[in-house]
C-alpha cells in the first residue's frame, strides 16, 4: 500500500497495513496489523501480534498491547487501554529483571462492533462481545455478553442483550 507519512510516525518494517488505512501523527507501531478502512488516532501505541480488524477506530492517545485482537467495525475511544499482564512486575522472586521468559500474555478479545468508552482499562484474559459496550472509564475485569453494556469499576452490567435476558426470563 503506498500512503503519505505524516511527521513523528514510527511504523515498523513488520507493521502489516491494509487497504484505505489513516494513521495520524505522533504514533508507534511495531509487528501488528491493522485491517482496511480502519483509522488510527494521534499519540497511539499498538505492539506487536495486536490485530486491528476491519473498518476501526482507535481514538488519540490509546495504547493497545501484545495479545489485543480487536474484530471488525469497532470504536475504541480516547485514552483506552489495554493491560496483558494481571500481576505485573519488574523482577522475579529472586530479584533478577524479568525477561519475555518469566511471564505469558495474557490475551484480550475484543469482537466485531463492540465500542468502547475514552478512558476505560480493559485486563488481561477478557473478552469484548460482538456489539457490547463499555462506559467511559470503565475497568474491565471479566468477559463482557454480547450485546451487554457494562460501566464502572470494576465494570458491572447495566444492560443485558435481549438473548440473555430472554434467556433469564425462560428459567
Amino acid at each position: 500500500m503506498r500512503r503519505t507519512k505524516q511527521p513523528f510516525q514510527q511504523i515498523a518494517k513488520d507493521v502489516k497495513l491494509g487497504h484505505n488505512v489513516k494513521i495520524f501523527g505522533f504514533v508507534n507501531l511495531y509487528g501488528c496489523r491493522i485491517n482496511d478502512d480502519s483509522r488510527i488516532g494521534s499519540f497511539v501505541e499498538i505492539q506487536k501480534g495486536a490485530v486491528i480488524g476491519k473498518r476501526c477506530k482507535i481514538s488519540s492517545h490509546s495504547f493497545i498491547c501484545e495479545g489485543v485482537t480487536i474484530g471488525d467495525e469497532v470504536f475504541v475511544g480516547h485514552h483506552v487501554v489495554f493491560i496483558n499482564d494481571k500481576y505485573p512486575r519488574a523482577t522475579t522472586r529472586s530479584g533478577v529483571l524479568q525477561t519475555d521468559a518469566d511471564w505469558r500474555v495474557q490475551p484480550i478479545v475484543v469482537k466485531s462492533r463492540a465500542s468502547i468508552g475514552s478512558g476505560a482499562v480493559i485486563l488481561g484474559d477478557v473478552t469484548i462481545g460482538e456489539r457490547a459496550i463499555v462506559g467511559a472509564g470503565a475497568v474491565v475485569t471479566k468477559d463482557v455478553p454480547a450485546g451487554a453494556v457494562v460501566a464502572g469499576n470494576p465494570a458491572r452490567l447495566l444492560k443485558a442483550s435481549p438473548s440473555v435476558r430472554t434467556s433469564r426470563k425462560n428459567r
